[in-house]
């Protein structure tokens, strides 16, 4: 059974930086993967935020979190990282990541679509004060 499990949300002010952490059993990152953080706020559409296929150097990042957000991984401990920099109000949502294994081209060309995740965690609050 594979479960993604997140953490590092929480309530943060303006300017200041959260880690996130997508770690995952009963399913290995190390192998050809597309993982995603993907983030939801109040009313609005789940969004890709941040997104890598594992073993690759690619990765893809919103406009709107582009220099301010970082998504790595570690496959020793078969996590996922999401570095959040600089945050900003509208940084405001609760945070999934997602993954699905994947060849690069899957990934590169669907990967910002939520509906094209196998698996997913239960998501992580993060609330940022101005």
């Amino acid at each position: 059974q594979v479960q993604l499990v997140e953490s590092g949300g929480g309530s943060v002010q303006a300017g200041g930086s959260l880690r996130l952490s997508c770690a995952a059993s009963g399913y290995t990152y190390s192998t050809y993967s597309c993982v995603g953080w993907f983030r939801q706020g109040l009313g609005k559409e789940r969004e890709a935020v941040a997104i890598i296929f594992t073993g690759s150097p690619y990765s893809y990042y919103a406009d709107s979190v582009k220099g301010r957000f970082a998504i790595s991984q570690d496959n020793a401990k078969n996590t996922v990282y999401l570095q959040m920099d600089s945050l900003k109000a509208e940084d405001t949502a609760m945070y999934y990541c997602a993954a699905i294994p994947s060849t690069a081209d899957y990934c590169m060309s669907y990967s910002r679509d939520p509906t094209r995740y196998k698996y997913w965690g239960q998501g992580t609050r993060v609330t940022v004060s101005s």
